[in-house]
């Protein structure tokens, strides 16, 4: 008797659980079968209580997804503008197609209110260090939206991106919805990062699924096996990111727009490194602008000290080595270090 009531108080409470909650349609009748299903178990207890654990994990995910919620658009063009520029020099292609998009969306809100925008989904080609991953982050801080990063390098198990199925013991959701959990929006930027670096064994799985989500037709049901119901992505801003396209599937290079990132010259590099990314540098080692001086004419040491590089990391870690070594020297009683052409060779790595 004791055990009875116990059974009907655990269901009593998922279904509290849920109660509450505003779920799609389909998904409540889903639930109605599983509860159903839960109280035939019931005539075992053994079993019951086996069932009873996979149910409540379920519910758990299920309540916690963002079905209903949405993050508000940032639409201002010249916030948009100034905040591209603070980040980014140059790329002046990749920003225009941003404020198109941004445009688009304000003009929709005003005059097509009922009209679901589909962003746009554009495939950033580059080389290492030339802002793919920095510039999908900024398109996230300029719209007011979340960003969830979701990285292929050396990815080969589709499941990982779709989840497995609750009939396996230890199955949980793909990286998909369980970061769609985390940030709590449907309409985040979602970030595939380095999509060319798959498996080779999964690679024909892996472009599969990505075909799935890139899809404006198929994506506002994308159906994880564990949650096995749709969940709407339309309203995502999918950005996606490789070195080259040698290993992408025609069926997924169709879905998405092409945005090729230029490599640097040593004058936009010197530009990057003087206006960007010594400013922020010698903030995050506490430093101020006059505890380091750089010599204008060994800007170019500082760029390529080792030969040509496409991108901005090595300038990055030199600049960040610089201040690091400035630093300590601060601590050590110094008041300024000024690099210049006698003193380079101390700072920066050489052949």
């Amino acid at each position: 008797m004791d055990s009875t009531l116990t059974i009907a108080d655990s269901i009593a409470k998922l279904k509290a659980k849920v109660g509450g909650v505003d779920l799609p349609a389909g998904l409540q009748d889903k639930l109605s079968e599983i509860f159903a299903q839960l109280e035939i178990n019931a005539r075992s207890e053994e079993t019951f209580w086996t069932y009873y654990q996979s149910v409540s994990k379920y519910l758990d995910w299920i309540i916690s997804l963002p079905w209903n919620n949405r993050s508000q658009d940032i639409l201002d063009l010249r916030f948009a503008k100034e905040k591209l520029d603070e980040n980014h020099y140059g790329l002046g292609e990749v920003k225009e197609r941003i404020l198109e998009y941004i445009s688009v969306l304000s003009l929709q809100k005003t005059r097509s209110p009922d009209i679901v925008p589909r962003a746009p989904i554009l495939l950033f080609v580059g080389l290492v260090g030339t802002g793919k991953t920095t510039m999908a982050k900024s398109i996230a801080d300029v719209m007011g939206r979340k960003l969830i990063r979701i990285p292929f390098g050396g990815l080969g198990d589709p499941l990982y991106l779709r989840g497995q199925s609750r009939l396996h013991s230890e199955a949980e959701p793909g990286a998909i919805i369980r970061d769609l959990s985390q940030c709590q929006t449907r309409n985040p930027v979602i970030l595939l990062d380095e999509i060319d670096r798959v498996a080779d064994d999964a690679l024909n799985t892996i472009m599969g699924v990505l075909v799935e989500l890139l899809d404006p037709e198929q994506n506002a049901r994308f159906t994880d096996h564990y949650l096995d119901y749709p969940f709407d992505l339309s309203e995502a801003f999918f950005v996606a990111t490789c070195n080259n396209t040698n290993r992408i599937a025609t069926a997924v290079m169709d879905r998405l727009e092409v945005i090729q990132m230029p490599s640097y010259t040593d004058e936009e590099k010197i530009a990057i490194g003087r206006d960007y990314l010594l400013p922020k540098a010698l903030k995050d080692s506490g430093l101020t602008a006059d505890d380091l001086k750089i010599s204008d004419n060994i800007w170019l040491n500082i760029v390529r000290p080792l030969g040509f590089d496409a991108g901005v990391r090595t300038l990055k870690r030199n600049i960040e080595g610089l201040c690091r070594k400035t630093a300590a020297l601060i601590l050590t009683g110094s008041k300024q270090i000024v690099v210049d052409e006698s003193n380079i060779k101390k700072y920066l790595p050489q052949w």
